[in-house]
C-alpha cells in the first residue's frame, strides 16, 4: 500500500528495495530555502541493521501490509526481552526490546498494546499514546517562575525524567505522552 512519506510515524514498516524496515522515528525538516523533507530512521527487520532516510514530504513509499494484533503487557523477563499475552488466544510472546523501541521503560503490567506480526514474528510495537505515572523526585520551583513557559526537570516512577510544570510536586500524577516522553497535563 503506498503511503505519502509525512505520514510515516514510529512503528510503520516499510518495503524499501525488496527489504522490510521498521520506522524507529520520523520527523519532518523544514529548511530555510527549499522544500521540507521527511527524516526517517529505520531498523532492518531481518538483518537489525539501522538506517536514516530522507524523503520529499509528498513522496509515496511502500508501507508492508502486516497483522495487528491486540496483546496484554504480563512482564518483564531479565534486562532484554518482555512477555507479552495475546487477548484472543492467551498465548504469550516473548518480544525483544528492540521490538519494543525507547518507549519499554512505560509498559505497566496488564497495559494494553498493539504488536505488528509479520509471518508470525512482532516486528513492532504500538502502545498507548498516554501513560500515568508519579512524580518521584521534583526540583522546587523558584519564587517568581511562573511563567507559562517555565518548566523544571521531574523523575517519574519509572525511571525517566521528564519537564514538568513548576507546579508538580513529588507525589503527583502526571500524564505523559509515549511517543516522545513529553509532560501532557496533571493526572485527574
Amino acid at each position: 500500500m503506498k503511503v505519502n512519506a509525512n505520514t510515516l510515524r514510529a512503528g510503520h514498516v516499510v518495503d524499501k528495495d525488496g527489504k522490510l524496515f521498521v520506522v524507529l522515528k520520523s520527523q519532518i525538516i523544514t529548511p530555510g530555502k527549499g522544500a521540507s523533507v521527511v527524516q526517517v530512521d529505520m531498523r532492518g527487520i531481518k538483518d537489525g541493521v539501522k538506517t536514516s532516510e530522507r524523503f520529499r514530504t509528498q513522496e509515496t513509499v511502500e508501507r508492508a501490509q502486516l497483522e495487528d494484533r491486540d496483546f496484554t503487557f504480563l512482564y518483564p523477563e531479565g534486562e532484554a526481552m518482555f512477555v507479552f499475552m495475546d487477548v484472543e488466544t492467551y498465548e504469550q510472546i516473548h518480544v525483544g526490546k528492540d521490538v519494543v523501541g525507547e518507549g519499554h521503560d512505560f509498559l505497566q503490567d496488564g497495559m494494553p498494546v498493539t504488536l505488528r506480526l509479520f509471518e508470525g514474528q512482532a516486528v513492532s510495537c504500538e502502545l498507548p499514546q498516554t501513560v500515568t505515572l508519579d512524580v518521584v523526585e521534583a526540583d522546587r520551583a523558584m519564587k517568581g517562575q511562573t511563567a507559562a513557559s517555565s518548566y523544571k526537570p521531574a523523575k517519574l516512577s519509572n525511571g525517566r525524567r521528564v519537564m514538568v510544570p513548576p507546579f508538580i510536586e513529588i507525589g503527583d500524577k502526571v500524564v505523559v505522552k509515549t511517543e516522545d516522553a513529553s509532560y501532557l497535563e496533571r493526572a485527574k
